[in-house]
């Protein structure tokens, strides 16, 4: 057993390695951790390196892999990529949930039969109130959506992204995500953090290294030590939380993580709540 392995199953590092397939999306959200909208560089780690990074990442011993951007559908080859990473590990993919056509549900249909569930994003149980954050027609798509993979078979999560949510609304929320098919143990709710669009808003929480978990985050610029850590402001990626330009072989980043997470403090490391 690695000594990576052995951290994961002892508990004192998680184990799930995290991919930036892209930074590049169809909407420009207030609170982007990222500043990702349509026009932005699309700066792709690729379907090649991809899968290399799954291979690696559970020849470590880690236990799951995550896939996040950007919106990683914009990439036509992914829905075959997370089938084909979910033979190594499981694998969970955040998405906005608005580009589901008939074409990509079709093309997606089939990781029902694999370990793959998807995160997708509902602040608020109005329309009016969640496009105000996310872009117009965003809430009629999700709601479009979601039903549409739970009926093919696919795990659907909700991730809730506020500065705060009211008890009353919060209940409609979740009356909404359980008519959608989503059970309540399928939906978080975490804070806006103070990265990337949402310092231009003055939105959010700040997080420090301290305030998140360390979880293994590889982009095209190196390795972070969460997927909170390779965040954009005025298109210049933060290294505060960058651990190795170096991410080939995956040892090299996940080693210096764990050195990192051995030195860090004891602490209410998940306070803030940021998953």
């Amino acid at each position: 057993m690695t000594a990576i392995a052995e951290a994961v199953a002892a508990g004192t590092l998680p184990g799930r390695v995290w991919m930036y397939a892209d930074y590049h999306c169809n909407l420009a959200c207030t609170y982007c951790l990222t500043e990702s909208a349509p026009k932005s560089p699309h700066r792709v780690i690729g379907r090649e390196r991809m899968l290399e990074i799954a291979d690696e990442a559970a020849e470590l011993g880690f236990t799951d892999l995550g896939v996040t951007g950007g919106e990683p559908f914009l990439l036509r080859w992914l829905p075959e990529t997370l089938a084909e990473m979910s033979r190594r590990l499981p694998v969970l993919v955040l998405t906005n949930g608005t580009l589901f056509t008939r074409r990509l549900l079709e093309a997606v249909t089939p990781l029902r039969e694999r370990d793959v569930a998807m995160q997708i994003s509902l602040d608020r149980p109005d329309a009016d109130d969640n496009d105000e954050m996310r872009g117009a027609e965003n809430f009629r798509k999700v709601v479009d959506a979601v039903p549409r993979l739970v009926d093919r078979g696919i795990r659907v999560r909700i991730a809730t992204t506020v500065e705060s949510i009211e008890d009353a609304e919060l209940d409609r929320l979740c009356a909404l995500h359980r008519e959608l098919g989503v059970p309540d143990e399928d939906h978080i709710v975490r804070p806006i953090v103070r990265r990337g669009r949402a310092v231009d808003h003055d939105l959010g929480v700040v997080a420090r290294q301290v305030d998140v978990p360390a979880e293994l985050t590889v982009t095209v610029d190196g390795a972070f030590w969460s997927p909170f850590g390779p965040t954009v402001h005025d298109g210049i990626v933060d290294t505060d939380l960058l651990i190795t330009r170096t991410t080939r072989p995956l040892s090299v980043p996940a080693n210096a993580l764990l050195r990192l997470s051995g030195e860090h403090p004891a602490g209410e490391d998940v306070s803030l709540n940021i998953r």
